[in-house]
C-alpha cells in the first residue's frame, strides 16, 4: 500500500472541510477477514438444504437453452445426465465431482501487480455498481449516462482506496452505440485505472472481444496461464441459463478467466415467496452454472453466488435492504463454505431515488449482511441507487468510504493493542482523561475511524462550515477525487494496439441491432 500524505497545516473549521474533500493516495488491498462468520444454519439444516437442491437439479432440472452447451453436457455426463431439448437433470454425483475441480480460491491479476488480489477463503474485495443506464451527476441531475461518466466513474474507482477493481459495466453509455458499447467501455477501465476489471458479456463475438483486449494488454500466453477478469454470467430465474451468459461461459471460462455465476433473483416473482425456498432455488441455479464452467475448463475459477431483491408485494417493485435479503445472504455464504466455493453478492445497494435516509438505510443493511456473511467479491459497494437503474456521483464518494470502514469492522480485533492500553491507565487518575497521555498522542490517528464525509461537529460547528448534508458532501469529494485524478501510465504501443483494434471492430460491427 502506498500513501502520499496531502494535509498542509491550516486548523480549524477550514481544515475540516479541506480534509473532507481533500484526497490522499491510498490502496487497500484485499480485506483480510479477522471476525467469525455468522452461519443461520445447523449442520443438518445445510444437510437438508443441499438434498433438496440435489432433488430438484435430479427430478425438475434446469435449462440450458444452447445447443453447444447441451452438446457439452451430454459429453460430459453420459448416464449421469438426462436431457430433454434444453432441460437438463444432473446426476447429484456428477454434479459434486464437477464442483470439486473449481478453485476454492483464485489470483485476480492487475496490470500493477501491486493491485492483484486474491478471491476467496477469508479475503474479500469490493467492487463498484454495475449496469445503470442513468446517472446522479455532479450537478445532481438525473439524465443519461455518457462515455464521458463511465470515463469519470473508471477513474473514481481507481482513486477510491476501498476498491479492488475498476469495475466492469458502471454505467450503460447511451451516447455509444450498443453494438460498440463494450470496445468503448473495455478500453476506458484499461486506460484509465491499473486495477482489475472486468470483461463484456452481452454476446460471444463482445466476449471474445474483451479478451483480446486483455491479451493485448497482458499477452497471449499470459492470459492463458493467469486470471485477469472476472466477468458475470447472470442467470435468469427460475432454473433457466441462457445462450448469451453460456456463449460468455464458454469464451471465458475456457481461456481460465473467472465468472460470477449470479442468478438474479427478485424475491417472490422469480423465486418462491420464502426465504428458505428462493435459497434452494439459488443454489441449483448458481451449482449448475458453475458445474458447467467446470465442464468448459476444469479448475478454471469460478465464483457461486447471486443478485438479490425482494418483490413489493404491492407494487412488484424490487426492494433492497430489506432483512430477508440480509437472511438469504447469510444462507448463501454458509452453502458457499459447505461447498468451499468463492462466492459473491452486492454491497450497498438502494432502490431510492436520491442519496437520502432511505438510500443510507437500505445500503447499510445490505452491506451488514454481506459482510457479515463473508461474501468474497461484493459487486455493487458504491454508487447504486434505483435497483440498479441509476449511479450516483455523491454515493460513489460516500460508500467508498462507509466501504473502508466495513473493513476495520471485518478485519477484528487487534488484539496486540492491549498490552499498550493496559500501561496507558495507570498514567491516568480515577477522574482523568487520556487525551494527553503517551499511548493516546502516538495513536489517536489510528485508534479509530475518522471518517471525513460524515459530519459529528455540533451544530453551530456544522452551520458555520456551510451546513451542507451528505449528499453535498459527496459530491464535493466526488469532483475533488475527479480534479486529482492521474491517469497510471500505459505503454504507448499497447494503448496504441487497444485503440487500433478499438477502431477497427468499430469499423467492422454495424452500429445498429438487427
Amino acid at each position: 500500500m502506498t500513501e502520499a500524505a496531502t494535509y498542509g497545516t491550516r486548523r480549524g473549521r477550514g481544515a475540516r472541510r479541506d480534509a473532507r474533500t481533500t484526497y490522499t493516495q491510498r490502496f487497500l488491498p484485499e480485506m483480510d477477514r479477522g471476525i467469525p462468520y455468522l452461519d443461520m444454519l445447523l449442520d443438518e439444516q445445510v444437510d437438508t438444504v443441499h438434498n433438496a437442491t440435489m432433488n430438484l437439479l435430479e427430478t425438475t432440472g434446469i435449462e440450458f437453452r444452447d445447443d453447444e452447451s447441451i452438446d457439452l453436457w451430454r459429453a460430459a455426463g453420459g448416464e449421469q445426465v438426462k436431457i430433454d431439448g434444453y432441460r437438463v437433470r444432473i446426476d447429484r454425483e456428477l454434479l459434486m465431482a464437477l464442483l470439486a475441480t473449481a478453485p476454492s480460491t483464485y489470483t485476480l491479476v492487475a496490470r500493477d501487480p501491486e493491485r492483484t488480489v486474491t478471491v476467496g477463503g477469508r479475503k474479500s474485495i469490493f467492487t463498484p455498481a454495475y449496469g445503470a443506464p442513468f446517472v446522479l451527476d455532479l450537478d445532481g441531475n438525473r439524465r443519461s449516462a455518457l462515455l464521458d461518466d463511465f470515463d469519470n466513474f473508471a477513474k473514481i474507482a481507481h482513486m477510491t482506496p476501498a476498491m479492488q477493481m475498476s469495475g466492469g459495466v458502471l454505467c450503460e453509455p447511451m451516447d455509444v452505440a450498443v453494438p460498440h458499447r463494450h470496445l468503448r467501455m473495455t478500453y476506458s477501465l484499461m486506460k484509465h485505472s491499473t486495477k482489475p476489471f472486468m470483461g463484456s458479456v452481452t454476446s460471444r463475438a463482445r466476449a471474445e472481444d474483451s479478451l483480446a483486449m486483455a491479451k493485448m494488454l497482458f499477452g497471449d500466453e499470459f492470459v492463458d496461464q493467469n486470471t485477469v477478469m472476472t466477468s458475470l454470467a447472470n442467470g435468469n430465474s427460475p432454473l433457466v441459463w441462457d445462450a448469451t451468459m453460456l456463449d460468455a461461459v464458454k469464451v471465458y471460462s475456457a481461456a481460465n478467466q473467472a465468472m460470477l455465476f449470479s442468478p438474479f433473483v427478485l424475491g417472490g416473482a422469480s423465486t418462491p415467496a420464502s426465504v428458505i425456498g428462493s435459497v434452494v432455488q439459488i443454489n441449483a441455479e448458481a451449482l449448475a452454472g458453475v458445474a458447467f464452467s467446470q465442464i468448459v475448463r476444469a479448475g478454471c475459477p469460478a465464483v457461486y453466488g447471486q443478485w438479490l431483491a425482494t418483490v413489493s408485494m404491492k407494487t412488484g417493485a424490487p426492494m433492497a435492504g430489506t432483512p430477508e435479503i440480509d437472511q438469504m445472504n447469510l444462507l448463501v455464504g454458509q452453502l458457499a463454505r459447505h461447498y468451499d466455493l468463492p462466492w459473491r453478492c452486492s454491497g450497498m445497494c438502494s432502490a431510492s431515488k436520491q442519496v437520502d435516509a432511505q438510500a443510507g438505510y437500505e445500503a447499510g443493511r445490505n452491506m451488514y449482511g454481506a459482510v457479515l456473511a463473508g461474501a468474497n467479491f461484493v459487486l455493487s459497494t458504491t454508487g447504486y441507487l434505483e435497483s440498479a437503474l441509476c449511479q450516483s456521483y455523491a454515493k460513489a464518494a460516500l460508500d467508498g468510504e462507509q466501504a473502508e470502514m466495513f473493513r476495520v469492522l471485518a478485519e477484528g480485533i487487534k488484539f496486540d493493542e492491549l498490552d499498550a492500553s493496559l500501561e496507558a491507565m495507570v498514567e491516568v487518575e480515577p477522574g482523568g482523561h487520556f487525551l494527553g497521555t503517551s499511548h493516546t498522542l502516538q495513536n489517536f490517528e489510528a485508534a479509530f475511524s475518522m471518517p471525513q464525509l460524515m459530519d459529528s461537529d455540533g451544530f453551530e460547528q456544522w452551520l458555520a462550515g456551510g451546513g451542507d448534508d451528505a449528499n453535498t458532501r459527496g459530491l464535493a469529494k466526488a469532483r475533488k477525487l475527479l480534479a486529482d485524478y492521474e491517469e497510471p501510465i500505459l505503454s504507448a504501443d499497447i494503448d496504441a494496439a487497444l485503440c487500433e483494434f478499438v477502431e477497427r471492430r468499430i469499423n467492422e460491427i454495424p452500429d445498429s441491432l438487427e
